[in-house]
């Protein structure tokens, strides 16, 4: 069964986010969140594979991405300010608890919410982020990491990322999803369903402004305590941005963590190897109900 795609705006945290939604009203709810240069759409594998196992979807454009609000300032964007989203999200749902998956600054702020905020969620995902403590330390002491992590200080500078991002039809956005991914990964057709998300009025500033406020206010994110919720961390050796240890060592923050290396994967895994991320997917977020 296909479930059609209800789009909604919720209102959460004094912003109002785009949130696309499917699956059974009354299943478990499962958060997706989506990371850079991306929105909702990153999903698009795997929110049909979730509702039909039960599970009521809802994959939010973050703020600042796409159709959600862009509040101005890189102060907005604070980590904590993006986790009370998600937690005003379970609110709205009416759910006391819900499951979460994230990717890349999806990845951050899931990370962020099961560090302090673990009653809310029985269990985590994490594709291709380390927690944030082993992030922290390895763009402090491991020279490989920093210089994969040189686009973070580029967009440390006032307007000339945004110029650069822009220019061309959006080349730098189109060029760092598929020049980081295994070909075909991205479709001409993905590419104009992300185009137009960048396009939206104030959404290139707002979405680097995630990296700004990092920068700028960091060290609640580095002080993210142990995790006591159960997670699983996905991740594609291949990644361009983030060497493959960084997982493990994540690993041994967690209490009751696990890990799956996709030898062959990007960056990008849960749309290069779909099929094998949904499987692990349901199978870990089923143990909940166990």
């Amino acid at each position: 069964m296909t479930y059609p795609l209800e789009e909604h705006f919720v209102r959460t945290n004094g912003v109002q986010l785009h949130v696309v939604q499917c699956g059974p009203a009354e299943g478990p709810l499962v958060v997706l969140l989506h990371g850079f240069p991306e929105f909702w759409y990153g999903w698009r594998h795997q929110m049909q594979a979730l509702a039909a196992a039960g599970y009521r979807v809802w994959a939010p454009d973050q703020r600042g991405y796409n159709l959600s609000d862009k509040p101005r300032g890189s102060g907005a964007y604070r980590i904590n300010h993006l986790g009370a989203d998600i937690l005003g999200l379970l609110d709205a749902a009416g759910q006391r608890q819900a499951l979460l998956v994230g990717h890349d600054w999806g990845a951050a702020v899931a990370w962020w919410l099961a560090g302090h905020r673990p009653e809310r969620f029985t269990r985590v995902a994490i594709l291709n982020v380390p927690h944030p403590a082993v992030l922290g330390r390895a763009l402090r002491r491991a020279p490989r990491q920093l210089l994969k992590s040189w686009y973070i200080f580029f967009f440390q500078l006032p307007w000339l990322p945004e110029k650069l991002f822009r220019r061309r039809q959006f080349r730098f956005g189109r060029g760092a999803l598929r020049g980081t991914s295994r070909p075909g990964t991205f479709s001409a057709d993905d590419l104009r369903e992300y185009t137009a998300a960048w396009a939206q009025p104030g959404a290139v500033t707002a979405m680097i402004n995630w990296y700004r406020a990092a920068f700028r206010y960091g060290g609640q994110q580095a002080k993210a305590a142990r995790i006591t919720v159960p997670v699983h961390i996905l991740w594609g050796r291949q990644d361009a941005f983030l060497e493959p240890e960084l997982a493990q060592l994540s690993l041994e923050l967690c209490e009751q963590g696990q890990l799956t290396y996709f030898e062959q994967a990007t960056h990008w895994l849960h749309q290069e190897e779909a099929a094998a991320v949904n499987a692990l997917l349901l199978n870990f977020l089923s143990l909940s109900a166990a």
